[in-house]
């Protein structure tokens, strides 16, 4: 009796061994919500320091559920999303604004993910660009006299 005991815990085991490493997959709803983007990348260009770093990233709802954006993340502090956070119903489109602190010179490449109830979440957005330095203005010198001291504009 012992022997019958372990042998059917020996298969229940080995089965639940081999259904562990084949989950089953859940079933998409074909009704789901889906996010389509106009466009996944902003190029910037090249743009001087200080510039208006303001993109938006238009998107619509080709499901046929109401689309809800639950999260917008940059991947750093110097992007900052925002999106509306009502349900974009079927049909209906949207944009996510982004704004970039172009204080920082140099290249920009930065990704904002977008997390929602769509079958195709989530979306990676991208921004591009190249930030130069702003120029140095030229500062007249004051003039001096020969002994090194300033020249008052009075005389």
């Amino acid at each position: 009796m012992k022997k019958i005991f372990l042998s059917l815990g020996l298969i229940m085991l080995t089965f639940l061994a081999i259904k562990a490493q084949n989950p089953s997959t859940t079933p998409v709803n074909p009704n789901a919500p889906e996010i389509k983007f106009e466009n996944l990348i902003h190029d910037y260009g090249t743009i001087t320091q200080d510039a208006n770093g303001d993109c938006e990233f238009k998107f619509k709802n080709v499901g046929k559920e109401p689309l809800i954006l639950s999260s917008v993340t940059s991947s750093c502090g110097c992007t900052t999303p925002y999106w509306s956070k009502e349900p974009i119903l079927p049909g209906k489109e949207e944009i996510i604004k982004v704004h970039y602190a172009t204080n920082r010179v140099g290249v920009i490449s930065k990704q904002i993910t977008v997390i929602s109830n769509a079958k195709n979440s989530p979306v990676i957005l991208n921004i591009k660009g190249n930030v130069l330095a702003k120029p140095v203005e030229n500062v007249p010198e004051k003039p001096t006299n020969p002994n090194g001291t300033p020249v008052s504009p009075n005389k």
